[in-house]
């Protein structure tokens, strides 16, 4: 049984779906848990034009991937649910290092095998968790250092507790992801130029923060004659899209500017430096690149190019003293930004919760208030339609995909400020941004998508110690009968934290953990003042399977 998308919007339950038998290098796994996300609205939506729905173009033999029947790319249909637990069932004879009967952790994200816009990922163009066997490949999930991108789980916590480590690893990557602060070694640079700029503060800048392999040069009457290889052209729209590594532009024009943001490749950096002109109006930005892409903005609005690099922050952390704005506070993936920034560790910190519902304020407080005060931090709870803060912020962490909340960030940052698109705005969306603003003000977009290996492994072993329960995060369980209902439930934010499905739990409907302690009782008795716990799990699984 599973839960297929088969076209935009189009959700189906297949109770007749092939398991197949592994073959040489193949797994096949039991999914004992998965948990419904924010990020499988996103793939719902957009399907094959989903960045990471997309074929892999790079590294791996495509007769590999021909032996795979969970590849599915395109249009093809796939199974959603990347936050997963398994139990392995079968394994192919030439794998190694993956025991029968073993717990796994499912580590998603494959950044080693690139998507035009992405990578490849589990759950995306790989069939994912909402169905009760999925088939891996020892090859695919294997990184090119050797490791493996199935962790080692302990039995001793809930199944559910291990799957929630994937979305709080997202978080924990969005902070502590290493921001790249010089340029790309050996890289591709583009420079453009509508204005005249000063030759020797150019080569100071190579000088400093490193040399890329060649540069394309876009300048009316300029050349460079700096010891490298320099390729003139005369027109920025025939360059092909997405091919920079680093982006330098001299000016201010609105429209080159939003042409450039296309040449900017995956984890590109886009430095703007504007000579003291300015650009007097919105430019559409692609801020959804910022998450999917990883491309990063900068600026300075004198002529030093070097200047917008002392700008760069060597990662997404949260700072001493920051007034840190979370804006869907209330959401299941804000409550895991909120309650990870108050036991951080950081001193000084005052975190500011925003949602519009007040239902999931009240509730999100019950978690974060006694935690604020136990580590002796701040804790605002707000309704930005109510009783919104009137104060500049030095972190913003956006939960929503809307690129209208980013322009509204850039206005609402302090100096210095990091707003992080965590929420995944398509790659394919633009905002309208002050760009005059943003390099003023200096700030930094920042955006992460997935998680790496050490995140993963980083949370799992605080949840097996006891220093994080993931479960304070579960809000309602189902079946796979009930996921397509609490895939709409996320849609339509229904129920304020996160659901869990149990693929093998037979008829279990949609469930709040309150309704489900009515419904039954010897359930509910093993919750813990409200919250899911290993004992209540166990005794779902003996009364639905």
């Amino acid at each position: 049984m599973a839960v297929q998308l088969v076209g935009p919007d189009k959700l189906t339950l297949n109770k007749e779906k092939n398991v197949y038998r592994p073959k040489e290098y193949q797994i096949l796994a039991r999914i004992e848990s998965v948990g419904l996300c924010f990020s499988d609205l996103k793939l719902l939506k957009q399907f094959h034009d989903h960045a990471r729905k997309a074929a892999i173009n790079n590294n791996i033999a495509p007769d590999y991937l021909d032996q795979i029947p969970s590849y599915v790319p395109g249009d093809k249909p796939t199974v959603p649910g990347h936050e997963a637990v398994v139990r392995i069932v079968e394994v192919g004879t030439k794998v190694t290092g993956i025991k029968i009967g073993g717990r796994y952790l499912v580590q998603t994200d494959y950044r080693w095998l690139p998507t035009p816009q992405s990578n490849a990922s589990f759950g995306y163009d790989f069939e994912g968790g909402l169905q009760q066997y999925v088939l891996m490949d020892q090859r695919i999930i294997t990184s090119p250092a050797g490791e493996s991108m199935l962790i080692p789980a302990s039995d001793n916590i809930s199944a559910s507790a291990v799957a929630l480590v994937e979305p709080w690893a997202c978080v924990e990557d969005a902070y502590v992801s290493k921001e790249r602060t010089g340029l790309k070694t050996a890289g591709r640079m583009l420079v453009v130029a509508d204005v005249d700029f000063d030759m020797n503060l150019f080569i100071a800048f190579l000088g400093r923060f490193g040399k890329p392999e060649h540069i394309t040069l876009f300048a009316k009457g300029k050349e460079l004659s700096i010891g490298l290889p320099v390729k003139k052209v005369n027109s920025i729209s025939q360059l092909p899209p997405a091919s920079f590594d680093d982006v330098i532009y001299f000016g201010s024009d609105i429209e080159t500017a939003q042409e450039l943001f296309g040449k900017v490749a995956a984890r590109g950096l886009f430095n703007i430096v504007q000579c003291g002109k300015k650009f007097s109006g919105a430019v559409s930005s692609q801020v959804g690149r910022v998450h999917y892409g990883g491309i990063r903005l900068i600026g300075t609005s004198n002529c030093d190019p070097a200047e917008s690099m002392r700008y760069i922050p060597a990662s997404g952390e949260i700072r001493k003293g920051d007034k840190i704005d979370v804006i869907g506070a209330g959401g299941p993936m804000g409550v895991m930004h909120v309650v990870r920034n108050l036991c951080q560790g950081v001193k000084d910190v005052t975190v500011y919760a925003g949602d519009l519902d007040n239902d999931r304020l009240g509730l999100l407080t019950n978690i974060a208030g006694p935690m604020a005060q136990n580590n002796k931090v701040g804790y605002v709870p707000y309704n930005p339609a109510q009783n919104a803060p009137d104060i500049e912020f030095d972190y913003i962490a956006l939960m929503a995909p809307v690129p209208k909340l980013v322009t509204q960030a850039v206005n609402k940052a302090a100096d210095k400020g990091i707003i992080n698109v965590f929420a995944g705005i398509p790659a394919t969306v633009n905002a309208e941004i002050d760009l005059d603003r943003y390099i003023e003000k200096h700030l930094y977009f920042i955006g992460t998508s997935g998680s790496v290996l050490e995140d993963m492994k980083t949370v799992l072993k605080k949840v097996e110690t006891g220093k994080l329960d993931t479960n304070i995060s579960v809000a309602a369980v189902c079946g796979l009968d009930a996921a397509v209902e609490g895939i709409r439930a996320v849609e339509n934010h229904l129920i304020p934290g996160k659901i869990i499905v149990y693929p093998f739990c037979k008829n279990l409907g949609l469930l709040t953990l309150d309704k489900l302690a009515v419904k039954y009782p010897g359930i509910g008795n093993k919750l813990n003042k409200g919250l899911w716990t290993k004992q209540a799990e166990q005794a779902l699984l003996e009364t639905c399977i």
